[in-house]
């Protein structure tokens, strides 16, 4: 029997965990974690393992689908890839005409290999690039530009080196990056603690030295004391904060009516322990990782519960250090060549975004290169401030990420043309007027890409076994339409081709990635000198970013909205089973994990005569919405004012047997909270809503 190894990149989440692939025959026999990858230990998440069940599962689109009755009615005609090509591009090129290039919108879920599609949107002549972080993590990248100039990822998360560590909207065990699993776990072997800020005792909560259960919606009432005994109690790096901070004084006096007693009053957290735990984490300085969050898409003020993370590290001095926050090293950093971008094949188009990012009134803070989505699908009810006529929706599905579907598909009304490329059913996919099946990422290469940190490095997807079905890679569907829209220098034939332009340049060749899957650009780790990328060159207390927006750097807090009598504020999350929802239907994680719970806290629970795992129905406390029906998983560990489920539960499609059904949609208990969002961040908030709880008979 022919057996070989493939070295390539995950595709269960957009993590891209590197992956080792053993093909026997012709068929995938196992996956696991890339034993080169450092820190990953040939490990892999359950997600990851479940790879091969969603190759070999039949229940996901198999061939190109265009609609044959209403939208979401799933009437579909089979066609081949020429029809489907043909149709499509002839479809643009209408738009394109009428409308102008900009009338095109196009999303995915973000990830490594997002030059692909955005430089296909390019040559198409549209600025509409967005991604699903609007629904994810915008806060926590505003947050970053905010106070160090720089994104997210322009900071490392030490974690193997730090010495205490703080989980606040961040789930690490759970929403899993498979080696900062066990960096953090090697980091508490020796001796690192660990402090869960939450609303639930979830699975780090399990293993953390501190847990603070919090009141929903106070984590910035937690953190700006948290800042106050630090800077009442000189715990901060003075020599770290006079040379790197813009504006301390500002800090200091915004802070002093928020004393632990303050807190404690809001929060629930007791002014005494608190104080201690401040201290504690004060001593393990710098090497500490307060983590500014994950997914923050939560409430109307979670964006500052992210700026106010982002100030603390600083005051510890631990941006910049080990065991804290290092900056993020580039290619150029350690004396080597980036890859070419494929964006750059084209023009940059002249038309400005039709979200308003970057541009209109209250919305030049915000990050221009995904933009946000929302506010992308409002412009397209409004025609403001042009028509958005197609969309292309790439390994993204808004219906399932945003709260109250019908409003979506509401402002979805205008599209001529709904495209949704995917390598499994969704509910925008369903909805779709076209889908173009995507393969499986075992199926299929992907354009290299790179990644900063300590070590820089290059990384490939390969293929690893033919395509089940007739599904096509990314780069051959969009090559296919590049070749009837006239974008030639993206209508390739071979995947290497599109390796070849990103290479030029780099001292690094197709053959280099054959031994590992990915390529380092330095020996070892490198530590950067400090420099910031904001207007003063320091840490910024006092953004003028923000406020030329007319928003405050450091706003008042404001107490959060209580439920109404016999409401809980919905709260949802992740668990380590399943990616949202592409991953229920999955034929070995839905056998874990079938369906959702709601964690209800036992004293209302029994005041409401729920017992453990006795079937409840859960509608929204303002009325409207979709009620929906689970069992009840009652616990002291989760607050009295909320109740939890993992997201991505109550499937409703025909084609996913396993999945229809079971469980609960927590978008659709929130009705009317599409439209609300961070206006500082520009995520939108949806932990912003009540519902009510009753038995009901199984």
């Amino acid at each position: 029997m022919a057996r070989e190894k493939i070295y390539s990149v995950c595709g269960m989440c957009t993590v891209g965990c590197p992956i080792a692939v053993d093909v026997e025959d012709g068929r995938v026999v196992s996956v696991f974690g890339n034993p080169h990858a450092a820190g990953l230990k040939g490990a892999l998440c359950a997600r990851g393992a479940a790879g091969p069940a969603l190759l070999y599962d039949d229940e996901r689109p198999q061939t190109p689908l265009i609609r044959a009755g209403a939208r979401g009615e799933g009437k579909w005609r089979a066609v081949s890839w020429n029809e489907a090509f043909d149709y499509v591009a002839g479809k643009l090129a209408d738009i394109r005409a009428k409308h102008g290039p900009e009338s095109l919108l196009l999303s995915d879920r973000g990830g490594p290999f997002v030059d692909l599609e955005r430089a296909f949107l390019r040559g198409f002549g549209s600025p509409n690039y967005c991604n699903h972080d609007a629904a994810c993590a915008r806060n926590v990248q505003h947050a970053a530009q905010s106070v160090t100039g720089g994104g997210r990822t322009d900071l490392v998360y030490d974690l193997k080196n730090a010495r205490h560590v703080v989980l606040q909207s961040r789930n690490i065990l759970e929403a899993i990056n498979v080696k900062e699993v066990n960096d953090l776990m090697d980091a508490r072997d020796a001796g690192c603690k660990i402090t869960v800020v939450d609303i639930r005792a979830n699975v780090p909560g399990a293993k953390a030295d501190n847990f603070f259960l919090l009141r929903p919606g106070t984590d910035y009432a937690f953190n700006l004391t948290v800042i106050n005994v630090i800077l009442a109690e000189n715990l901060h790096d003075r020599q770290y904060v006079k040379e790197w901070f813009a504006d301390l004084d500002a800090l200091r006096a915004f802070v002093e009516p928020y004393t632990p007693e303050f807190a404690a009053k809001e929060t629930g957290v007791s002014a005494e322990a608190l104080r201690q735990f401040v201290r504690q984490f004060a001593k393990a300085a710098p090497r500490v990782v307060w983590h500014p969050g994950w997914m923050t898409a939560r409430y109307e003020g979670s964006f500052y519960v992210s700026r106010t993370a982002y100030l603390i590290n600083a005051l510890m001095g631990a941006i910049g250090a080990k065991g804290g926050l290092p900056l993020a090293c580039k290619p150029g950093d350690v004396g080597r060549k980036g890859l070419k971008s494929l964006q750059e094949l084209f023009p940059k188009p002249t038309a400005r975004r039709a979200d308003g990012v970057g541009w209109a009134e209250g919305r030049t803070h915000f990050d221009a290169g995904p933009g946000l989505v929302n506010l992308a699908f409002e412009a397209i009810g409004s025609d403001d401030p042009y028509p958005i006529r197609a969309y292309i929706a790439h390994r993204h599905d808004p219906l399932m990420s945003f709260p109250d579907q019908a409003a979506v598909k509401k402002l979805w009304e205008k599209l001529e043309l709904l495209v949704a490329v995917t390598f499994s059913w969704s509910d925008t996919a369903w909805n779709a007027d076209v889908v173009l099946p995507l393969s499986t990422y075992l199926e299929r290469e992907s354009i290299i890409a790179g990644k900063g940190g300590l070590k820089p490095q290059f990384f490939m997807r390969r293929r690893a076994v033919a395509p089940r079905f007739n599904t096509k890679a990314d780069w051959e569907i969009y090559a296919g339409l590049a070749k009837r829209l006239g974008m030639e220098l993206l209508a390739v034939d071979r995947v290497e081709q599109l390796w070849e332009r990103q290479l030029e340049g780099t001292g690094v060749s197709i053959a280099d990635f054959d031994a590992k899957g990915f390529v380092e650009l330095a020996d070892k780790p490198t530590y950067k000198p400090l420099s910031f990328k904001t207007a003063s060159g320091k840490i910024e207390v006092i953004s003028p970013r923000l406020e030329k927006d007319g928003l405050p750097s450091l706003p008042p807090y404001v107490s959060p909205r209580r439920p109404p009598e016999d409401a809980f504020r919905l709260a949802f999350g992740r668990c380590g089973l399943h990616t949202q929802g592409h991953t229920v239907n999955n034929p070995l994680l839905f056998e874990l994990m079938p369906e959702n719970v709601l964690w209800i806290n036992k004293t209302r629970a029994k005041a409401l005569g729920i017992g453990n795992m006795d079937m409840v129905e859960v509608a929204p406390a303002a009325g409207g919405g979709t009620p929906g029906r689970l069992r009840a998983f009652v616990t002291e560990f989760i607050h009295p004012e909320c109740v939890f489920t993992v997201h991505g539960f109550g499937h409703t499609l025909p084609v996913e047997s396993r999945a229809r059904g079971r469980g609960v949609s927590d978008n659709e208990l929130m009705p009317g909270g599409f439209p609300r969002w961070d206006k500082a961040g520009g995520a939108v908030a949806m932990q912003e809503n009540f519902v009510r709880v009753r038995r009901v008979e199984a």
